[in-house]
């Protein structure tokens, strides 16, 4: 075990960590941080680490509990970190990682800050505890607290979806459902646990929960030494871009943290640069850093459907990732609802990843930024898919997500064969099914397109990966539409064109490109009139596409 202190923020008093304490007996502030004795716990992990379990604890010597025995566990931290490989391909982006937060034992990355949190309680002796919460913290909290032996008071909003109350409810937790918003629910709970002298989860000025945090960043340098190899002069390797959903900013905080100490242990050779991504309707820290604003401008009355992340005054989180941004770079960045829920469908589609609303703002940002260029090709980029999407809101499917099929009185009592009333209950299913036609040379980007097709409807595909294959695939099965790759060898899609040109039943069909790279103006106008549309890889996501093929077909 290695040496651990508390440091104050604002005045560096210092002090051996012994126990949690609230404030500064020095100047009074309410922000400290543990310390480490890190040339020790790199001796320690240098020796040891290859041969401990890949969970949150495996990281101990620079995690605030004194004695392991009192570790609440069930199974917390080790999550997955594999690329999005359709992802990728729609975007041009060749290394877009997702850290699969959904894999905790309650479904989101908050697992990692209860186990340490009351893990800590319980090394004090904490018997009774008050947390405040918009969903997916009271969740876990509770989980662990049931664990441990703790009673909970959970204080939520009542914009939490009733299922996730009854999922906090379920463990034996209090749970007090306030009308009204976040910050006043975190100023009743305050007030309450002060009332009944009960400890207070205190969120971002709470060591333990900064510091459970820290783990995300752990694993995903090992992780990404895994499957990249080291640094340039590393043993581990750390990523170009960290990607995370921010409401209170806790997560990213405490993020900066670890890869700082990974730096500091000669573990990394950089760290990467944080793009925080908050919702429109209550994002305070995005419009206050685009304002110049040194401190954040609070949102009154924060106006979105994803409350999970509608924290209206982040308090001093801000100040901090702004000094992290303007020093080290990185960025802010505010999305809306409706891309949000876009970027749910593209990821559950695409690369079979459901996530809640807040997870998908994470993602909406990462389309927007790499859509300004801002992150470049061979940028290493990891996203927190911070958690589940189960059950799925009914808002997100609407009303027509599902066919029905009947089956006739006649069928159920057995009284027609069974193979032939299924078959004319199937009938009903019928309907115009399109022929669609991909040629592309690049057999992952001609796979990418009959994936978004297939996710977004009933399509016949046929596929060719070159020019004059295409045309005779096209003279045997004329289709409804042609997706067309323009940069192919020997016969590229110029050359497809002319020949569509030149045969009757294919003259007409409408054709939508697609290329690799920008287009000069000469090539532009020798497509005027000829195709329906025009997209750049990398540039358009799977709705965009969809869309052109619709109107397109209609």
């Amino acid at each position: 075990m290695s040496d651990m202190f508390l440091e104050c923020v604002d005045c560096d008093w210092r002090e051996p960590y012994l126990k949690p304490r609230t404030t500064c007996p020095a100047c009074g502030a309410d922000w400290l941080e543990a310390r480490y004795d890190y040339q020790t716990a790199r001796q320690i992990w240098d020796a040891e680490l290859r041969e401990r379990l890949f969970n949150l604890w495996r990281y101990r010597e620079l995690l605030p509990l004194r004695d392991l025995s009192n570790a609440v566990t069930m199974g917390e931290g080790g999550t997955p970190l594999y690329p999005a490989r359709n992802l990728s391909l729609m975007l041009n982006r060749r290394h877009i990682y997702v850290k699969d937060e959904r894999q905790g034992p309650t479904g989101s990355f908050k697992d990692r800050q209860a186990s340490l949190a009351i893990s800590v309680m319980k090394e004090q002796g904490v018997t009774e505890a008050v947390v405040a919460s918009t969903g997916n913290v009271a969740i876990s909290y509770s989980a662990y607290s049931a664990h441990a032996g703790i009673k909970m008071w959970a204080f939520i909003t009542s914009a939490v979806p009733p299922e996730k109350m009854r999922e906090i409810a379920i463990y034996g937790s209090e749970v007090i459902k306030v009308s009204g918003t976040y910050d006043q629910t975190k100023k009743l709970a305050l007030d309450f646990a002060r009332r009944k002298d009960l400890h207070y989860d205190r969120g971002l000025k709470s060591i333990a929960a900064i510091e459970s945090m820290k783990t995300l960043a752990f694993e995903t340098a090992e992780q990404l030494t895994q499957m990249l190899g080291p640094g340039e002069n590393t043993p581990w390797r750390a990523p170009d871009w960290y990607f995370q959903a921010v409401s209170g900013g806790m997560g990213p905080v405490g993020v900066w943290k670890a890869f700082n100490e990974l730096k500091s242990m000669g573990l990394i050779d950089k760290v990467p640069k944080l793009a925080l991504v908050q919702v429109e309707g209550c994002a305070p820290m995005t419009r206050s850093f685009r304002a110049g604003l040194e401190e954040a401008k609070p949102v009154e009355h924060p106006d979105t459907l994803i409350t999970t992340i509608a924290t209206g005054y982040p308090g001093a989180a801000y100040p901090y990732l702004r000094r992290v941004m303007l020093e080290q770079g990185g960025t802010f960045e505010m999305v809306s609802d409706q891309e949000a829920f876009r970027a749910m469908h593209v990821m559950a589609k695409m690369d079979g990843i459901s996530m809640e609303p807040a997870s998908a703002v994470a993602f909406a940002g990462l389309f927007k930024l790499v859509s300004q260029q801002v992150i470049g090709p061979d940028d290493v980029v990891v996203v927190n898919c911070s958690g589940h999407t189960f059950p799925v809101e009914k808002f997100l499917l609407g009303d027509d997500w599902a066919q029905s099929v009947v089956l006739s009185e006649e069928v159920q009592a057995e009284r027609v064969p069974q193979q032939e009333g299924i078959l004319a209950s199937l009938e009903r299913l019928d309907r115009r099914v399109h022929r669609v036609a991909i040629i592309e040379d690049n057999q992952d980007a001609s796979r990418l397109l009959r994936r978004i097709l297939q996710a977004h409807g009933e399509y016949q595909i046929d596929e060719a990966h070159d020019g004059r294959a295409g045309l005779e695939m096209l003279r045997q099965n004329p289709p409804d539409l042609i997706l067309l790759d323009m940069m192919m060898p020997e016969l590229d899609g110029f050359g497809v064109l002319e020949g569509l040109k030149e045969d009757e039943r294919l003259k007409d069909v409408p054709v939508i490109v697609i290329t690799a790279k920008e287009l000069t103006a000469a090539e532009k106008k020798r497509l005027e009139g000829r195709v329906k549309g025009l997209l750049q890889k990398g540039s358009f996501l799977s709705t965009d596409l969809l869309d052109d093929v619709i109107k397109t077909i209609k």
